[in-house]
């Protein structure tokens, strides 16, 4: 990630969010409204908690825009937490006469237990208030950005969820993505819409009420379920990322944004570990030609990676989500004060958080495929980038 970089800053709870995101070049058309559209996806989904009623984020563009159009230089983005009123004395910045008690309960699966110890805190708030997921609002917020110069140049990321639990989707990408019907992007698009406007953001409608159900169930017990979610890249060209070194390697950026992200667990590029069940002559692609379409595949078991580099296919990622570590009805620890065994402390959380953590998931793609972009064809701004990408060899391909 050497060209387009990000950092964020801020608190659960405190007064708001931070990020600077830089190596966006200059020209490119950016509104507020870009990004609240994402922020607002975000925020979705059935089995969400209380927290989302409270914040309706709209995140300030500060610096790097004049009159509509990036300046090449960095973009700062403010988000403010509304909750905050509630949270002055508890996460004040300066001393306060009457700190709260600590918290020292650590909940199962979340970062307290080896935060306090890596820091040497005795109050695990001031780990979990940075561990947690409201941070991943400005993750959103850079990868709009990401987003809209993506559109500059064609390329589409979708997302959707195909599990909860054990119910599954019949409807992925690997499926409708593959054959040589020359109409399966535009129907993949159809699905997606559907998937766009299912409260758990699954374009399998049987799957959708089954799912909800599930998450009903989950709440009246006190429980969180988790998933698996899929994100596409449509347009991609041909050659982002290399082979040559370890570091370069376009599924390697892709994995390590995706376990980046809070709650993930695994990541699969096409197949993923279906690769280890089938052999050599069911797993790879074969390549065929035809005028005057070009260049076509049967299946995209490789998930639109080769080597590292992107090969003119679909990218196709799919992500395991945990079940959420705040439980309604609290698991078992141990106070690290009086060393009493004892039920973890419960924090406001979600029941089932996996339809958001696709669009955090296509926001990281979408900066990861702007890096590998700008890598590939360079440019300071929007003008000279489309002049260097016209230049590229353009592979006709058939789907």
């Amino acid at each position: 990630m050497n060209k387009i970089r990000f950092l964020t800053a801020g608190e659960s709870h405190g007064q708001a969010l931070m990020t600077i995101l830089e190596g966006i070049p200059a020209g490119l058309d950016l509104t507020s409204e870009d990004i609240e559209d994402q922020l607002r996806r975000r925020q979705r989904g059935y089995g969400r908690g209380d927290r989302q009623k409270i914040e309706q984020d709209k995140a300030k563009i500060m610096t790097g825009v004049r009159y509509g159009k990036t300046l090449g230089s960095p973009i700062g983005l403010l988000l403010e937490n509304k909750d905050w009123p509630n949270w002055t004395e508890k996460m004040s910045v300066e001393p306060v006469q009457n700190p709260v008690g600590p918290l020292q309960m650590p909940r199962p699966g979340h970062a307290d237990f080896a935060g306090m110890v890596k820091y040497r805190h005795d109050d695990l708030r001031n780990i979990l208030e940075r561990s947690s997921a409201r941070e991943t609002a400005m993750r959103v917020a850079a990868g709009a950005v990401a987003r809209k110069l993506l559109s500059e140049f064609g390329i589409e990321i979708y997302g959707q969820v195909i599990q909860i639990e054990n119910i599954k989707s019949s409807l992925t990408a690997l499926d409708v993505l593959s054959g040589n019907d020359k109409n399966r992007v535009d129907k993949w698009r159809e699905l997606l819409q559907k998937a766009e406007q299912s409260p758990v953001a699954c374009a399998d409608q049987q799957a959708e009420s089954d799912i909800m159900a599930r998450i009903d169930a989950a709440a009246e017990r006190g429980d969180t379920l988790g998933g698996i979610y899929e994100i596409v890249a449509l347009n991609v060209p041909v050659g982002l990322g290399s082979h040559v070194h370890w570091d370069r390697r376009l599924d390697a950026w892709i994995a390590m944004a995706m376990m980046g992200i809070n709650a993930m667990k695994s990541v699969e590029i096409g197949l993923g570990k279906g690769v280890a069940d089938i052999p050599g002559s069911q797993v790879h692609d074969e390549l065929f030609y035809n005028e005057p379409e070009g260049y076509y595949r049967l299946r995209n078991a490789a998930g639109g990676i080769e080597g590292g580099m992107s090969n003119g296919e679909p990218i196709i990622v799919r992500v395991a989500m945990k079940p959420l570590p705040t439980l309604s009805s609290p698991l078992r620890s141990v106070d690290a004060g009086s060393k009493m065994s004892k039920q973890a402390f419960r924090e406001r959380s979600d029941v089932c958080a996996v339809p958001a953590a696709v669009v955090i998931a296509e926001a990281m793609l979408a900066i990861v495929l702007a890096n590998a972009l700008v890598d590939k064809i360079g440019g300071d701004s929007i003008a000279e980038m489309k002049i260097h990408y016209n230049g590229l060899p353009h592979v006709p391909l058939g789907w």
